[in-house]
C-alpha cells in the first residue's frame, strides 16, 4: 500500500526544519515546537490539516509581527521542491489576509518551491479586483511557477481547497488569463490551464465547448490541452465535443458476450469482460468507457464513468477484460447491494449488467 501523503511530515523532517529555524532565529524554542506539532491530535490530522497545524505552531513561537516573521520564514532553505513546504504559504493564508502588501510577494516567493495555489484563494475572495490584476501579471512572468499559480490559484473547483463561488457563477474574469497561458512553453502550466477549463466546464459546458472549438487545431500542444480540458464533457457525452475529437455515433458497433461477475465482496475486485464487434470494415475510432452505478446510503444508485481506452481500431473485433476495485478509499464509501455496470462507446451505452456487492 502506498504511503499516505500526510506522513511526509516525519519527526526527522520536523527536526531538520527546527534546526534551520534555530539557525535563523536563535531564540526559537525548538523543544516546544516539536511538542506543539506532535500533540495528541496529530495522528488524526489529514494532509492539509497538518500543513495548517505546522503553520499555527510556528506562529506561536515566532517573535512577530507578521511581516517580520515572513522575513524569517523566507530564509528557510528548501532542499527540494514539494508539497512538504506548503505550510509556508499556509502561514500566509492563516495570518496575512489583512496585510496584502506583505503577503502577495510572500506567496510569489513560496510558490517557487511549495505551491501557493491553496493559500492564494482567500485573497482572491477578499481582494477580487486586485488579485485578478495580480494574476494577470503573474501570467506573463518568466518564472513558470508564477505562471502556473496564475491559472491554478483561480480554478473554480480546485480539489482540497475552498471553492471560488463567484467564478463558478461567472468565469469570465478567468478567460483572459487562460488565453495568455494556452500556448505556454511549459507543460506544467498548460496542464493547469486545462484543469481550470475542466472546472469551468462543470458549470458552463457551452462556454468551454466554444473555447475548445476555437482553440483546437492551432498547435499540437494546444490540442493536448483542449483534450484534457474536455475530459468531463467527454464523460458527459457532449455531442459537439465528441464530434470535435472524431468520435462518431457507434451505429455499426455491437457489444457482445458481456460477462459481469455476479457477486463481489467489499475490499475485493470485480471482474468483467466484453467484446466489441462490427460488420463494417473496421471498428474505427472509439472511446471505450464503462460505468459503475454505485449503491448509495439512501438506496439509490449514482453513476461513475471510467475510461478504458481511446484508439482507432483497424480490426473488426476487440476483446476487453477489466477489473474494478472495491477497496475502501477516502473519496468514495461503498455500500452493499445491487450495483449496475454498463459499457459505453463514443458516449452511448450499448450494454449493461448488474452485480451484488456484499459486506466483507
Amino acid at each position: 500500500m502506498a504511503e499516505l501523503l500526510k506522513n511526509v511530515y516525519t519527526q526527522e523532517f520536523i527536526a531538520a526544519l527546527t534546526q534551520q529555524l534555530t539557525a535563523i532565529y536563535p531564540d526559537f524554542d525548538s523543544e516546544k515546537f516539536q511538542q506543539l506539532i506532535f500533540d495528541a491530535a496529530w495522528q488524526q490530522k489529514e494532509l492539509k490539516a497538518r500543513m495548517n497545524h505546522i503553520a499555527h505552531s510556528l506562529h506561536q513561537l515566532l517573535p512577530g509581527p507578521y511581516h517580520h516573521n515572513l522575513v524569517l520564514l523566507k530564509q528557510i532553505k528548501v532542499e527540494r521542491s514539494g508539497f512538504e513546504y506548503m505550510f509556508l504559504p499556509a502561514y500566509v493564508e492563516l495570518y496575512g489576509q489583512e496585510d496584502y502588501v506583505a503577503s502577495i510577494p510572500a506567496l510569489a516567493h513560496f510558490t517557487e518551491f511549495a505551491s501557493s495555489e491553496f493559500a492564494v484563494r482567500p485573497f482572491i475572495i477578499k481582494y477580487p479586483r486586485q488579485m485578478m490584476a495580480q494574476m494577470a501579471l503573474w501570467a506573463r512572468m518568466d518564472n513558470e511557477h508564477l505562471r502556473r499559480l496564475a491559472s491554478e490559484g483561480c480554478r473554480p473547483r480546485l480539489p482540497w481547497a475552498m471553492a471560488l463561488p463567484d467564478f463558478k457563477q461567472d468565469p469570465s474574469p478567468l478567460l483572459p488569463i487562460l488565453e495568455v497561458l494556452k500556448d505556454d512553453p511549459s507543460e506544467y502550466v498548460r496542464r493547469s490551464v486545462a484543469n481550470n477549463l475542466n472546472d469551468v466546464a462543470k458549470d458552463h459546458p457551452k462556454l468551454v465547448t466554444g473555447i475548445a472549438k476555437n482553440w483546437f487545431g492551432q498547435t499540437e500542444n494546444t490540442d493536448r490541452l483542449v483534450k484534457h480540458a474536455c475530459r468531463t464533457l467527454l464523460k458527459k457525452a457532449e455531442p459537439e465535443i465528441l464530434t470535435l475529437f472524431g468520435f462518431a455515433p457507434p451505429k455499426a458497433i455491437q457489444v457482445t458476450s458481456l460477462k459481469v461477475q455476479k457477486q463481489v465482496a467489499m475490499g475485493e475486485r470485480l471482474s468483467f469482460s466484453f467484446t466489441l464487434a462490427t460488420k463494417a470494415q473496421a471498428l474505427g475510432k472509439l472511446r471505450i468507457e464503462y460505468a459503475i452505478d454505485y449503491m448509495k446510503s439512501n438506496g439509490k444508485q449514482a453513476r461513475k464513468i471510467f475510461k478504458i481506452a481511446e484508439a482507432d481500431y483497424n480490426a473488426r473485433q476487440k476483446d476487453i477484460t477489466r477489473e474494478q476495485s472495491f477497496k475502501a478509499i477516502s473519496t468514495r464509501k461503498h455500500y452493499p447491494g445491487v450495483h449496475g455496470m454498463a459499457v459505453i462507446i463514443n458516449g452511448q451505452e450499448l450494454a449493461a449488467g448488474e452485480f451484488t456487492l456484499t459486506a466483507a
